[in-house]
């Protein structure tokens, strides 16, 4: 019994369909919170526009607890990303 691995019962499938599964690249972020919600808006800085101009790619709306859950998950997934960067510069994290 102890040789089987684990399965989570409260796994989550996401599944994307094929028009979502590219993306869409964006460069520039506003928020908006309200007592109902925080909104998010992803946008494009459109380049050499006068005045500068930004073209809205994608909203998203969020609940006030998904919301916090979202800033948990972004701030590790960087603060992750940010320890790979220093140990990619340090040569791996060997010490010389």
């Amino acid at each position: 019994m102890a040789d089987q691995p684990k399965t989570n019962q409260n796994s989550i499938q996401v599944k994307v369909d094929p028009e979502t599964e590219q993306g869409t690249y964006s460069n520039a972020v506003s928020v908006h919170v309200n007592k109902n919600e925080v909104i998010l808006d992803f946008g494009y800085i459109l380049p050499n526009m006068k005045p500068t101009t930004i073209k809205l790619v994608d909203r998203v709306n969020l609940s006030h607890a998904t919301a916090e859950s979202f800033m948990k998950v972004l701030s590790n997934a960087m603060l992750d990303w940010r320890n790979k960067q220093k140990e990619a510069n340090n040569g791996g994290g060997e010490n010389a």
